[in-house]
């Protein structure tokens, strides 16, 4: 039996929402990174780039679990000396709630030219309001939430 490989004609691109509300950071970046890889399709090729496009509404009022509102800091380096800047993800959610979300996702992507180019299908709103009714997105359930 040979084994299926995907090509980039085989892709047929969808659209999907997730509300991010009151879900687990990591629980609703986990099943969008998938998504966006393709890995919930049946033809999942690895080096084919054959996911799909995902919005998320309600950055803001995600979950963070336990403390890490306080503990938890999104690091980065400006590039000059002593150019190491931090902020907690309390703050972070409070200014730009979509970034900790697009954060999350990125660390979960495929670190090559692949994984930015499935980065760029991600759409994140802080609202229920998005743009995108003319792609007629279909709903998706986080898996694993007890409500």
């Amino acid at each position: 039996m040979k084994t299926y490989m995907a090509k980039p004609t085989d892709i047929e691109r969808k659209w999907f929402v997730v509300d991010a509300a009151n879900v687990p950071l990591g629980r609703v970046a986990s099943q969008v990174a998938d998504i966006l890889t393709g890995k919930n399709k049946t033809i999942y090729t690895p080096h084919v780039d054959c996911g799909d496009f995902v919005i998320v509404l309600n950055s803001d009022k995600v979950a963070l679990t336990g403390k890490k509102h306080t503990d938890k800091k999104l690091r980065w380096y400006t590039g000059y000396i002593g150019g190491l800047k931090e902020i907690d993800y309390g703050t972070l959610l409070e200014k730009n709630s979509p970034k900790a979300i697009e954060q999350a996702v990125k660390g979960m992507l495929p670190k090559t030219s692949l994984g930015r180019k499935q980065f760029t299908r991600l759409h994140v709103y802080k609202g229920e309001e998005h743009n995108h009714q003319a792609q007629k997105p279909e709903k998706v359930e986080i898996k694993g939430v007890r409500d």
